[in-house]
C-alpha cells in the first residue's frame, strides 16, 4: 500500500510516496521504498504503478542503482570460470577498450535503446568487427534479464550499420585478397630459404603446407610428428599472457586433428631436428623428444608475434602482395581447392568446426579454379 505526501522545496510544491515493498528475503523484515520529486500527485501515482509492476515481475528494487560495470563484474566472475585464459583475455580487452568506457558508469535501468544504437554506430566508425563487440556487450544485458535486474534488453533490436565500402560497387576498388597464388608462394619460399634462418624457413613452409594456425605450429613438439605414418597431430596451441607462455588444448574437437604431411615437409623437419640435436650436443644438453619444434636459442618458445613480424619484413623488402599470417592459412585452403580437394577434406584439414567457415574460403578461391570450371564443362560436353 502506498501513501502520498506533498512537501515544499525552493522550486515549489512537490509530491512524494512511500510504498511497502514486502519482506526483505535477506533480513526477513518488511521494507519500504520512498521516491521524491514528482510535480503532481498523478505523476507520483503513475510511478507507484510502475514500481508495483516491477515487483510483480520479480524485479528487485535493490538493483535500481546497479551500473553496467557492476553487472559486468557479476557476469564475468561466473563466465570466466567456463572459458580458457586466451578467451578470457580477449573478452576483457574488448570490454575495456570499447564497451565499459561507453556503458560502464550508466545505471542498467537508465540505458535506452537509442543510446545503444548511438554507441554501436560510434564503434562501427572505429572497427569493422563491431558485431562481435555487440555480441559481447549483449551478454551482460542478457545476464541482467536473467537475474531480474532489468525488464527489457535495450540492445536487442539495435542494428549494425553497414560499412560504406560495402555499399559501393567500385571496379577500381583496392585489392583486398588475403592469400597468395601458387607462383607467389613459390617466390616467397625461395626468399625465405635464401634470406632467413633455416628454422624460420621451415616455420613458414609448415604454415603454408599444413594450413595450421600459428599458435598450433608454435606449440608443436617433436613427439607430435610421426615420420613413419607421415603425419602430425595438432591438439594444443600456444598462448602468451602476462609474461607467461601457456599451452592450451585446442578450442574444439575439430581443431584437435591428425593431418598428413608430404615428403618434402617431412624431409625439412628431419633436417631441422638434426640441427637442433647437434646444437643440444654442442651445448652439452641432453636431447628431449618432447622438445618444442620451434624455439629461441635458449630453448624458450617463440613469441606469437614473431611470424607476423618476419612476414611483414619480407613483404616490405620484396614488395610482395600484402597478406597476413592468417592469409597463409587461407592460401593453403585455396590451393587445396585448386588441387581438387573437396570442401569436407579442406574442413577437416584446417580444423574448422563449422563448414560455413570453409565455404566462405571456397567463395573466394583464385581465378584459376573458376577458369577450370569452364574447362571441365567443355570437356564433358564434347565427349
Amino acid at each position: 500500500m502506498a501513501s502520498f505526501q506533498k512537501y515544499t522545496t525552493k522550486q515549489g510544491q512537490m509530491w512524494m510516496f512511500k510504498l511497502d515493498t514486502g519482506v526483505n528475503p535477506e533480513t526477513g523484515k518488511r521494507q519500504t521504498t520512498t521516491r521524491r520529486g514528482f510535480k503532481t500527485k498523478k505523476e507520483a501515482q503513475q510511478a507507484v504503478s510502475r514500481v508495483e509492476q516491477e515487483l510483480a515481475n520479480g524485479i528487485s528494487l535493490n538493483n535500481n542503482n546497479l551500473t553496467y560495470k557492476d553487472v559486468f563484474d557479476q557476469w564475468f566472475a561466473n563466465h570466466s570460470k567456463t572459458i580458457k585464459a586466451s578467451t578470457k583475455k580477449s573478452i576483457e580487452s574488448k570490454f575495456n577498450k570499447h564497451v565499459l568506457p561507453r556503458f560502464g558508469k550508466l545505471k542498467m535501468k537508465e540505458i535506452t535503446r537509442p543510446y545503444c544504437q548511438k554507441m554501436i554506430n560510434e564503434i562501427a566508425q572505429l572497427i569493422t568487427s563491431v558485431n562481435d563487440i555487440k555480441i559481447q556487450a549483449n551478454q551482460v544485458f542478457k545476464y541482467a534479464l536473467k537475474m531480474d535486474i532489468i525488464s527489457r534488453n535495450p540492445l536487442e533490436h539495435v542494428t549494425i550499420p553497414r560499412q560504406q565500402k560495402d555499399l559501393i560497387n567500385d571496379d577500381n576498388e583496392v585489392d583486398e585478397r588475403n592469400y597468395w597464388k601458387k607462383d607467389e608462394i613459390k617466390n616467397f619460399l625461395t626468399i625465405t630459404k635464401q634470406e632467413l634462418s633455416f628454422r624460420d624457413h621451415v616455420l613458414f613452409h609448415l604454415l603454408i603446407y599444413t594450413g595450421a594456425r600459428k599458435g598450433e605450429i608454435l606449440a608443436l613438439t617433436w613427439d607430435d610428428i610421426d615420420y613413419e605414418a607421415g603425419s602430425t597431430r595438432f591438439a594444443k596451441t600456444l598462448f602468451h599472457n602476462k609474461g607467461e607462455f601457456i599451452f592450451q588444448t585446442s578450442k574444439t574437437k575439430e581443431s584437435r586433428r591428425l593431418i598428413s604431411l608430404d615428403t618434402k615437409t617431412l624431409s625439412l623437419l628431419k633436417k631441422w631436428r638434426i640441427r637442433q640435436i647437434e646444437a643440444d650436443l654442442a651445448n652439452a644438453s641432453k636431447y628431449d623428444g618432447n622438445k618444442m619444434v620451434f624455439t629461441r636459442d635458449d630453448g624458450s618458445p617463440l613469441r606469437l608475434a614473431y611470424p607476423n613480424e618476419k612476414l611483414d619484413i619480407v613483404i616490405k623488402k620484396h614488395q610482395l602482395h600484402r597478406i597476413t599470417i592468417h592469409g597463409l592459412r587461407h592460401t593453403h585452403a585455396s590451393l587445396l581447392f585448386e588441387a581438387g580437394a573437396s570442401i569436407k577434406e579442406v574442413q577437416e584439414r584446417l580444423g574448422h568446426s563449422d563448414i560455413q567457415m570453409t565455404m566462405n574460403i571456397y567463395t573466394h578461391v583464385t581465378d584459376y579454379l573458376k577458369e577450370q570450371t569452364a574447362v571441365k564443362f567443355q570437356r564433358y560436353i564434347e565427349l
